[in-house]
């Protein structure tokens, strides 16, 4: 055999025990989202609402803006608005850490990113802990938290409501 038909007898080898794609091993029912923490609360946002996370980068201030905008950082080329996500809801300051991340979410033609306090990763919720979620109670999320699910009582937070809230659009002081 030659080189070519080596590998290709491999390939088909390989193939012929590969595992199933991630969307037939997807099942009904479930949904996947991204955990993270904001100041003392921890939400979980779709993972088609957030486009990547991030370290902290330098940040370039923007004078005569809100307090929770915290800057501009420079995201591969593009100038994007980082927001102090526990700032802007609850006015409790995000201390930067080793842990603290930003979750660059797409808004309108641009992106912003959110810096919170940590990122806990993939989380999915299934059918039973919908049903079994209970209403936010706390006025200042009730716009964005549909509902507290599974045991860590995490907040479904929908970043397509954020970030088309007027008051979070409207980031001069």
């Amino acid at each position: 055999m030659t080189p070519f038909e080596t590998l290709a007898h491999y390939e088909r080898l390989s193939l012929a025990h590969a595992l199933e794609s991630p969307s037939t091993l997807e099942a009904p029912g479930l949904w996947r989202g991204i955990g993270y923490r904001a100041g003392s609360r921890s939400f979980v946002s779709g993972i088609d609402e957030i486009n990547e996370l991030l370290a902290v980068p330098p940040l370039t201030p923007v004078p005569g803006t809100q307090t929770w905008l915290l800057g501009i950082a420079n995201v591969r080329g593009n100038l994007v608005p980082v927001i102090d996500l526990a700032r802007f809801l609850f006015g409790e300051r995000t201390q930067p850490t080793e842990r603290s991340r930003l979750l660059v979410v797409r808004q309108g033609a641009g992106s912003v990113a959110l810096l919170v306090d940590e990122v806990f990763g993939q989380r999915t919720v299934d059918a039973e802990q919908r049903r079994d979620a209970e209403p936010e109670s706390d006025p200042r999320l009730t716009r964005f938290v549909d509902d507290l699910v599974g045991e860590q009582r995490l907040g479904l937070f929908s970043m397509n409501r954020l970030v088309r809230a007027p008051d979070f659009r409207q980031a001069a002081a």
